[in-house]
């Protein structure tokens, strides 16, 4: 079972000795929507589908999200039945990836595990690496639900594997050693010199800043697990890794960050998902600039 990252090889050998297996493919353009789906369309890993961050993975129906934001999570209970409608079993290894540096994937890496399923892995390098290694793609062909006819899955929920922590959670920890929050936005961003999404720019008072792309090398890789404690313990100094919140602008990119320290042995942190666009749309919160 692969639970963190998954490399080409190793998923061309999953395909070749028959494991259950569901590829997703979850390229994702902030700034042009459906821009993710036309480019899934364009080339993909033969047999995968594409997950949408807008349409899938998010949703802003105020009865079935569980939080606010620009992407608030859906009810655990309402990704269920998508994962069902798509064919995804209890058994399923599931594949995760993207062209945007393991960025949008990692959001459902992430829902996956909390809803309980263990089984799923980012590819590392994305979909670069996979075209490098001459690994098998498709062309104008679409595998999502719309287009394609997939058996009902028998996904059922389990406990979350993973901690998803709300607005009132971060407020009442702020400045306290239980909780050291972690913003995975840009440097820029984070220092309110630009904000391109949200109404207000900062960060929330006391976080860290730790971009994103921070965990790949030049190459485009994930980089190795000693390298990423060695950089943790300097961003977290004398504070514990239990205590670390993630967060970034709206609970997606802050995964990156998430899995980085997992796979740095670092163990299993904490997601705030309605993050910046959240909290800087909470009256009476307080908001920094630095």
């Amino acid at each position: 079972m692969f639970t963190t990252l998954i490399s080409v090889a190793q998923l061309q050998a999953l395909q070749a000795n028959g494991t259950p297996l569901a590829v997703f493919d979850c390229t994702f353009d902030l700034m042009n929507p459906s821009k993710g789906h036309v480019q899934y369309v364009e080339q993909h890993i033969a047999g995968a589908q594409h997950a949408d961050l807008d349409q899938h993975l998010a949703t802003h129906d105020a009865g079935k999200r569980v939080n606010s934001g620009r992407h608030p999570l859906p009810q655990r209970e309402v990704f269920a039945s998508w994962l069902q409608s798509v064919g995804m079993n209890q058994d399923t290894q599931v594949v995760v990836y993207d062209r945007n540096g393991m960025n949008y994937c990692g959001r459902l890496w992430w829902m996956l595990k909390w809803c309980g399923h263990d089984a799923v892995a980012v590819l590392d390098g994305g979909l670069q690496a996979w075209v490098a290694a001459g690994g098998t793609v498709v062309s104008n062909q679409d595998n999502t639900p719309k287009e394609a006819v997939h058996e009902s899955g028998n996904f059922e929920l389990h406990e979350p594997l993973l901690k998803l922590v709300d607005t009132a959670t971060v407020s009442t920890r702020l400045n306290s050693d239980a909780q050291t929050l972690v913003d995975a936005r840009s440097a820029t961003r984070y220092r309110g010199e630009a904000e391109p999404f949200d109404p207000v720019a900062g960060h929330i008072p006391g976080a860290l800043n730790r971009p994103f792309n921070s965990n790949l090398n030049a190459q485009g890789f994930f980089k190795s697990a000693d390298e990423l404690r060695a950089e943790f313990a300097i961003l977290l100094g004398n504070a514990k890794p239990e205590t670390v919140v993630h967060h970034c602008g709206s609970g997606v990119s802050a995964v990156p960050n998430i899995l980085a320290m997992e796979v740095a042995g670092l163990g299993r942190t904490g997601l705030y998902a309605g993050s910046w666009s959240e909290w800087c749309n909470t009256p009476g919160l307080p908001c920094e600039k630095s």
